[in-house]
C-alpha cells in the first residue's frame, strides 16, 4: 500500500511576485477601546508602467467600513475568507502615477491568536494592555495593506486611546508630546520616515509599563535614548542591569562589526574599556574622569571604521508577556518575552545568557532585516542566519570562543531536539524549503540553527576579514531594499572570487546533512599522510559542498599540521607530504562544517585526544565518541559495567580547573544517544544506560566529586556579577558543580539527599535551586512531593520562576510524572493561552519521549494537549508535533499506538482553520510508512492519507 504526496503546503515561491504597484507611505490613525480599535489608513501608492485598473490588498479579519480614493473614484469587494478587498478603480489610475486610498475599518483584539491585535494583560485597574505582532502577515489584521516584504515604505502613525495608558508606542519618532482630545482620551504622533519599513516590522502598542532610560553616547559624542518598558511591579535594579547589557550590545555592534572590524583591533578593545569607564564616570558624577575619558575616545575614534550606528532618538525594548517568540524587531522597538527582557533573582543562567543573545540579536536587526530586508518569506532565514552569526560573535566576545562554539555544537548534536536530529526527522524542511503553510512553520532550528551554520562554512570558506567585507556590501548596496539569496550570494562571491552557487544549490534547497567517513594511512618511508575521505550524497542525489578543517597533532597536543580543504566531490584524497606520524588526528575542527565525521580511531587515540587536543571541539568529540562506546556496550548488554578507564576520565575532566574554566561544565554532557541507529530511538534504554554511566562516575569517585563540587560552590558568586564578562566565568563555574551534583544524585543516598535539600534550600540563585529541585523530584528521597507542592507555590507567584518550574517538572524522570503535570495544569496558575506556558510544560514533556511516547499514560496525555492546544495556539502545537518525528525508528512495540495518537488527531482538526497542523500530521504520518501500515493493519484506513 502506497500513499501519494497531496499538497503539503498552503504557499508555494510561485505565489510571491513582483507588487502591481510601489508603496510610498502609509499615514494611520488608530482609535484603540478596550474591545475594538477604529484604524484610518491612506495609503500612497504609485502605479507602474500600465495602467492600474484594481488593486488587491490583504485584509484579514477586518470590518470594512469605508474605502475612497480621492483621486480616482473606487468600488470594493470583500472577500473575507480569502482575506482580500478588491479596489476596483472606475476610470484606471494612469501609469506612474500617485494616488492616494483611504479605508476606514475596525479590528478586533484576540485574547489567544498573537498576531494581529492582541491583549497582553491588564492596566492596574485600567484598560487592557494591547500589543501588535505583525510577522509575517499580522499587520493585515489590522489595516488593508499589501502585507509582502517588499512593499517597504515610510509611516505616520496617530494613536487615540485610554488615558490609563502609560504608553503609547508605534514606530519612529513621537511627533510633539501626547495630549488630550477627548474626555479620558489622549492622542499621540509616531513619524518613521528615515528608514522604510516593510509591514511586519510595524508595531503598535498602549498598555501600562515601568519605563526605565539612560543616555547612549557613542565614542564620537553622538547621543539617543534606550528606553525600557517593563511590566509593573519591575524591579528598577534589574532594569538598570538590563539597560547596561543593552547599552553593551549596541556598543559591541559599533566596534565590532561593518567592514573593518578585524582592523586595529587593539584600538577597538581600548575603546570598549574607555566606554565603560566613561558610563561610569557619568553615573558617578566624576566630571574629571568624566571630561578625560571622552576626550580620548573623540581620538581614537577617528583611528578606526566603526560598524552600524543607530539612526533613530530612542531604541525601546517593549515587556511582552504572551507570545510565540521570544523577541521581535520592530524598527525601533523591539518586543522581548517578559521573562527574559531583565535579570532578576528567578533568571537561571540559561535564561541570563539567553537575554544576552536575545537583546543583541533584535537590536543588530536594524541593520539586518530592517534597512535591509528578504524578498519573500522564503528569505527569512536570510535575515535570521546572518544576524544569529552576528549574535554568536557577540556571545563568544563575552563568554569565550571555546565556551560559545561548545553550546552551539550542543544544540546541534542534542539527541531530543538538536538541529541535527530533528533535520533527519519525518518533519524536516530544508533552509528553503518548497513551501510553507504559515511562516510560523519558518522559525524552526533550521532557520536559527542550521542556516547560521551555512553562513559560518561561507564564513570560513572567505576568511573572516574578506566575509566582513562582503557583509558590508550587501548591506550598502541594499540598505532600505530588498534583497534575495542570489543578492547576499553574489556580494560574497564578488569580494572573494569563489563560486558558491553549487555549495547553495544543495545546502538551501536539501534537507539533512553530509556524513564524511575519514580513512588514514602512513607511509613512514616518504612521511606521508594520506586521508581518504568519501560522502553521503544528498536525499536529492547531489554532492555537498563544504569546508573540513582539521589537525595533526602529536603526543604533546602540539600540532604538526592544521589545514583547510573545500570537500566538493563524493569521494578523494588529501595527500600531505614531508609530514611526521601523528598521534592523532583532530576532524573537523571547531566544528566546520554542518554535519557529521565518521572515524573510527583506536580507543588510545580518543582517550589521548580528549585530553591533549588544543580544539575545544575537537576534545569534546572524542569524548562523545567514548561515551557512545559506552553507551553502546551498556544497550548490548544491559548487564555489563561502565568501563573504570571512562570513568576516571570523566572525574579527571571535572577536576581539570583548566578545561572547565574555559569550556564549563557542559563539557561533560554525555547524551542519551548512540550512533547505532538500532539504538537511537529507544528513549528509555538509552536513558538507562546514561544514568547507569552517571552511577558509575559517582561510586568511583564520590569523595572526589564531592571536593570538586565543593570547591565550585565556594569559587561561585552569590549575585550576578558586575561585568557581563565576569558574570560569564560565573556560570561556567556554575556548571560544573551542578554536573557534579547531577552526578552524585544517581547514588540516591541519604546522604545525597541531604546534600540535595542543602542545595535547594541555600541556594543563592535560580539556577542551583532549580537543579536541586529537579533532583529531588526525580529521587526516592520521602519529602520530594512536599518540596513539589511548596516549591510549585513559591514559584506561580512569578511569571519568570512558573515557567522554568514547569519545564523543570516536564521534563524530568519520575513514574509520577503524568499525575503531576496533570494537578499542575488543572491549578488555577496554569494558563494555557500564555505561549511560555505552552512551551515550557507541554513542548518539554513532549520531547521528553521515554515518558511521552513510550507510556500509555504519556501517550494519552500527549493526545489530550495536543487537542486541547491545537485550537489555541497553532504554532506551539507544530512544535510539539516535532516529538513524532522518528515513529518508524522507535521499538515495534510503541510504534502503531504512537501514530494512533496522530491518526485520532487528524481526524478532529479542520484543515482549512489550522493547516499547519493538519499538514504536520500529515507529513509525520508520511514520513512513517512502516508504522502507518502496521496501524491502518489493526485499525484501518488513516483518513486524510491518500493512496494509489
Amino acid at each position: 500500500m502506497d500513499y501519494v504526496e497531496q499538497r503539503l503546503f498552503r504557499y508555494y515561491p510561485e505565489d510571491f511576485g513582483a507588487l502591481p504597484v510601489r508603496v510610498v507611505h502609509m499615514d494611520l490613525i488608530f482609535d484603540v477601546y478596550d474591545g475594538h480599535t477604529r484604524v484610518v489608513s491612506a495609503l500612497t501608492a504609485e502605479s507602474l508602467d500600465a495602467p492600474l485598473s484594481s488593486l488587491a490588498l490583504n485584509a484579514r479579519d477586518l470590518a470594512i467600513l469605508r474605502v475612497e480614493c480621492a483621486e480616482y473614484p473606487v468600488t470594493h469587494t470583500y472577500d473575507r475568507k480569502a482575506a482580500i478587498l478588491t479596489v476596483a478603480f472606475e476610470t484606471p489610475v494612469p501609469p506612474r502615477t500617485r494616488f492616494t486610498l483611504e479605508t476606514e475599518t475596525i479590528c478586533r483584539p484576540s485574547s489567544h491568536v498573537l498576531e494581529g491585535l492582541y491583549y497582553d494583560g491588564l492596566c492596574p485597574g485600567g484598560p487592557p494592555t494591547q500589543i501588535t505582532q505583525c510577522q509575517q502577515w499580522g499587520f493585515q489584521r489590522l489595516v488593508p495593506c499589501l502585507d509582502d516584504m517588499t512593499a517597504k515604505c515610510t509611516y505616520t502613525t496617530t494613536i487615540i486611546a485610554d488615558n490609563g495608558y502609560t504608553n503609547t508606542i508605534s514606530n519612529g519618532d513621537p511627533v510633539g508630546p501626547r495630549i488630550p482630545c477627548a474626555p479620558g482620551r489622549s492622542i499621540q504622533r509616531y513619524e518613521n520616515t528615515t528608514t522604510p519599513m516593510a509591514p511586519y516590522l510595524f508595531f503598535l502598542g498602549v498598555g501600562c509599563y515601568d519605563a526605565y532610560r539612560r543616555e547612549f553616547e557613542y565614542p564620537d559624542g553622538r547621543t539617543f535614548t534606550l528606553e525600557l518598558l517593563a511590566k509593573p511591579g519591575s524591579d528598577p535594579e534589574g532594569a538598570e542591569r538590563a539597560l547596561d547589557i543593552l547599552a553593551d550590545a549596541v556598543m559591541w555592534v559599533h566596534l565590532f562589526t561593518g567592514r573593518e572590524q578585524y582592523r586595529d583591533r587593539e584600538i577597538r578593545q581600548e575603546i570598549w574599556r574607555l566606554t565603560r569607564v566613561r558610563d561610569e564616570a557619568k553615573r558617578s558624577g566624576d566630571q574629571e574622569t568624566l571630561v578625560e575619558t571622552r576626550k580620548r575616545l573623540a581620538g581614537l575614534i577617528t583611528k578606526i571604521t566603526p560598524g552600524y550606528a543607530y539612526t533613530g532618538a530612542v531604541y525601546r525594548e517593549i515587556a511582552m508577556q504572551n507570545s510565540d517568540f521570544g523577541g521581535m524587531e520592530n524598527v525601533g522597538n523591539t518586543t522581548i518575552a517578559a521573562n527574559r527582557l531583565m535579570p532578576g533573582p528567578d533568571t537561571t543562567d540559561p535564561a541570563f545568557e539567553y537575554m544576552i543573545r536575545v537583546k543583541v540579536h533584535e537590536y543588530y536587526h536594524n541593520e539586518n532585516g530592517s534597512e535591509v530586508t528578504g524578498w519573500s518569506p522564503f528569505e527569512i532565514w536570510l535575515n535570521e542566519a546572518v544576524t544569529v552569526h552576528i549574535e554568536n560573535q557577540h556571545h563568544a566576545f563575552l563568554f569565550g570562543e571555546a565556551y560559545s562554539r561548545l553550546q552551539t555544537v550542543l544544540d546541534l548534536l542534542d539527541p531530543a531536539a538538536g538541529t541535527l536530529t530533528l533535520d533527519r526527522g519525518a518533519g524536516s524542511m530544508p533552509i528553503e524549503p518548497d513551501g510553507f503553510n504559515d511562516p510560523n512553520d519558518l522559525i524552526t532550528g533550521v532557520t536559527y540553527v542550521k542556516a547560521p551554520e551555512f553562513v559560518r562554512m561561507i564564513e570560513t570558506l572567505m576568511g573572516k576579514e574578506t566575509f566582513a567585507e562582503g557583509l558590508a556590501r550587501y548591506h550598502d548596496r541594499f540598505r532600505h531594499s530588498n534583497a534575495s539569496r542570489a543578492d547576499w550570494m553574489r556580494c560574497m562571491e564578488e569580494v572573494s572570487g569563489q563560486d558558491f552557487s553549487r555549495m547553495a544549490a544543495v545546502w538551501l534547497k536539501e534537507k539533512e546533512y553530509p556524513v564524511l567517513a575519514v580513512t588514514r594511512t602512513y607511509d613512514p618511508e616518504f612521511r606521508r599522510l594520506t586521508l581518504s575521505y568519501r560522502q553521503n550524497r544528498s536525499p536529492g542525489g547531489r554532492i555537498w559542498e563544504f569546508p573540513f578543517r582539521f589537525a595533526l597533532v602529536e603526543q604533546s597536543g602540539r600540532n604538526i599540521l592544521e589545514r583547510t580543504v573545500r570537500i566538493a566531490d563524493e569521494e578523494g584524497e588529501i595527500v600531505l607530504d614531508d609530514v611526521d606520524q601523528p598521534a592523532f588526528l583532530s576532524l573537523n575542527r571547531g566544528y566546520s562544517f554542518y554535519g557529521k565525521v565518521a572515524y573510527r580511531p583506536p580507543e588510545d587515540e580518543l582517550y589521548l585526544q580528549v585530553t591533549r587536543d588544543g580544539d575545544i571541539v575537537g576534545r569534546f568529540t572524542a569524548f562523545l565518541a567514548l561515551a557512545d562506546q559506552q553507551m553502546l556496550r551498556l544497550l548490548k548488554d544491559p548487564e555489563a559495567e561502565v568501563s573504570e578507564r571512562f570513568t576516571d576520565l570523566c572525574i579527571a575532566l571535572l577536576g581539570d580547573d583548566r578545561l572547565m574554566g574555559e569550556a564549563g561544565g557542559q563539557f561533560l554532557t554525555i547524551f542519551p544517544s548512540v550512533e547505532d541507529e538500532r539504538f537511537r530511538h529507544r528513549y528509555r534504554a538509552l536513558y538507562d544506560a546514561r544514568q547507569k554511566i552517571y552511577a558509575s562516575i559517582a561510586a568511583r569517585g564520590e569523595d572526589a566529586l564531592l571536593a570538586i563540587y565543593r570547591q565550585a560552590a565556594a569559587e561561585s558568586a552569590p549575585g550576578r556579577s558586575a561585568s557581563l564578562e565576569a558574570e560569564a566565568a560565573t556560570i561556567r563555574r556554575r556548571q560544573r558543580k551542578n554536573i557534579c551534583l547531577a552526578i552524585l544524585a544517581t547514588l540516591d543516598s541519604p546522604t545525597i539527599h541531604e546534600l540535595l535539600f542543602g542545595q535547594f534550600e541555600e541556594a543563592t540563585n535560580a539556577t542551583d535551586r532549580l537543579t536541586a529541585f529537579r533532583l529531588i523530584l526525580e529521587s526516592s528521597a520521602p519529602k520530594r512531593l512536599e518540596v513539589l507542592k511548596e516549591f510549585a507555590a513559591e514559584s506561580s507567584k512569578n511569571p519568570v520562576a512558573w515557567e522554568s518550574f514547569l519545564a523543570a517538572v516536564a521534563g524530568s524522570d519520575c513514574d509520577d510524572l503524568v499525575p503531576i503535570l496533570q494537578r499542575i495544569e488543572s491549578s488555577p496558575a496554569f494558563a494555557i493561552e500564555q505561549a511560555d506556558q505552552q512551551r515550557a510544560l507541554y513542548g518539554r514533556f513532549a520531547l521528553n519521549r521515554k515518558r511521552s511516547l513510550e507510556t500509555d499514560e504519556g501517550r494519552t496525555y500527549l493526545s489530550e494537549i495536543l487537542r486541547r492546544l491545537a485550537p489555541i495556539n497553532e504554532y506551539s502545537t507544530v512544535r510539539v508535533l516535532d516529538a513524532f518525528a522518528f515513529i518508524d525508528a522507535m521499538e515495534p512495540e510503541h510504534r502503531v499506538p504512537t501514530v494512533a495518537v496522530l491518526a485520532d488527531l487528524l481526524t478532529s482538526i479542520d484543515l482549512l482553520a489550522h493547516p499547519s497542523v493538519y499538514n504536520n500530521i500529515r507529513r509525520f504520518l508520511l514520513g512513517a510508512p512502516e508504522a502507518a501500515r502496521a496501524y491502518e493493519a489493526e485499525h484501518g484506513e488513516i483518513p486524510g492519507l491518500k493512496r494509489t
